[in-house]
């Protein structure tokens, strides 16, 4: 039996029968997990699963950030509590030992005794960065780290690229004809300023799902003036991200959906003039002779904004390209052909999956 899933998020195959007792219970915290996607931020997606005499008698998962840790969930579904102490707890991320918005989890696991702690993988952030596997052990708990540790980093992937890179895990993604255009020729498009259609409506809606679970989305000058595109969640339920727009000369309308207000946005200009600024709409002076990629890195870090989606336009995301600040490219290539037009985007990098949704073709691509 093997477990796979056509989303990008849970796309490494996993053959059950190959793994441990101690690997599927983490497989299992790594599955429910997912369900903190798109709302943890910036805390990471932990899941945690509690099993005592080989029966799971405790799960949970990070709530949405404010909220309670996966491992106060998992704790607080046990029925039974005095089983705890003959309990194993397993999470994919080390249990954090400072207080935040909530206590430390490794304090709460001592306190109730749980005397074994199966760990996936050790916390990068400087405020735990194995403090909490140090605190469980002093308490006498026996923990055991790097339980499907590939799998673990590939779900923690988000929250590792922030704190090691220093930057968010970037998701490029463009969608081209079988013939290879983003975009047609300018005639072709009529005077309405909207979006040319190249993918079926499904792959449109597998795109607002992946907007709902990244706190960013950027698009450059270009395909905004072009297609006057609105970045939100019109065919999925959950948070829209926020919008982070390249706008060099400050040339969009401000009639345009990108700069209604409705969700955050951020410009990213080199005009330093404030009266040219919309009420409601974050500036952020750049300087664009010199790495805007970077620059916009670093602003986005400083944002705490941990991962985004580019989605163009050309210029934009070959910029990201050749600067190699990208971590995974998502790429539809759809049945139409438009002969001429705005050639898309040259990439290399590893295959990851290549998926066929109805009439188009999903491959995406790492930055490994």
């Amino acid at each position: 039996m093997s477990i796979n899933n056509l989303d990008p998020n849970n796309s490494m195959p996993i053959h059950l029968d190959s793994l441990s007792t101690e690997e599927k219970y983490m497989l299992r915290c790594i599955q429910i997990a997912k369900n903190g996607l798109g709302t943890t931020a910036p805390n990471p997606m932990v899941g945690a699963v509690i099993v005592n005499d080989g029966v799971i008698i405790g799960e949970g998962f990070t709530s949405a950030f404010g909220g309670s840790h996966a491992e106060v969930n998992a704790i607080n579904s046990v029925s039974d509590t005095s089983l705890l102490k003959s309990s194993t707890i397993y999470v994919t991320l080390e249990p954090c030992s400072h207080y935040g918005k909530t206590p430390p989890c490794a304090d709460l696991i001592i306190k109730m005794s749980i005397k074994k702690v199966v760990i996936g993988l050790k916390d990068p952030h400087e405020k735990v960065a194995g403090n909490g596997i140090k605190k469980l052990e002093e308490a006498g708990c026996n923990v055991q780290v790097g339980i499907l540790q590939k799998e673990c980093k590939e779900h923690h992937k988000r929250f590792l690229t922030f704190y090691t890179k220093k930057r968010p895990y970037i998701i490029l993604k463009w969608a081209e004809t079988a013939d290879g255009f983003i975009a047609p020729e300018p005639l072709k498009r009529g005077e309405e300023k909207k979006p040319f259609w190249i993918t079926n409506a499904k792959s449109r809606q597998l795109v607002h799902k992946w907007r709902s679970e990244e706190p960013g989305i950027l698009v450059g000058t270009n395909t905004v003036l072009a297609d006057n595109p609105q970045l939100n969640l019109r065919d999925w339920v959950g948070k829209p991200p926020t919008r982070v727009i390249i706008d060099r000369s400050l040339k969009i309308p401000s009639d345009f959906f990108v700069l209604d207000g409705k969700q955050k946005t951020i410009i990213c200009t080199e005009i330093k003039d404030s009266s040219l600024y919309k009420e409601g709409i974050a500036y952020k002076v750049f300087d664009f002779k010199s790495k805007l990629p970077q620059q916009i890195c670093d602003m986005l870090y400083t944002e705490q904004i941990q991962s985004i989606i580019i989605e163009g336009g050309s210029q934009t995301l070959k910029s990201f390209i050749e600067s190699n600040l990208w971590d995974e490219t998502r790429i539809f290539k759809g049945a139409s052909c438009f002969k001429s037009g705005l050639k898309a985007p040259k990439i290399e990098g590893r295959i990851q999956e290549q998926i066929q949704v109805l009439t188009d073709q999903l491959t995406i691509v790492r930055n490994d």
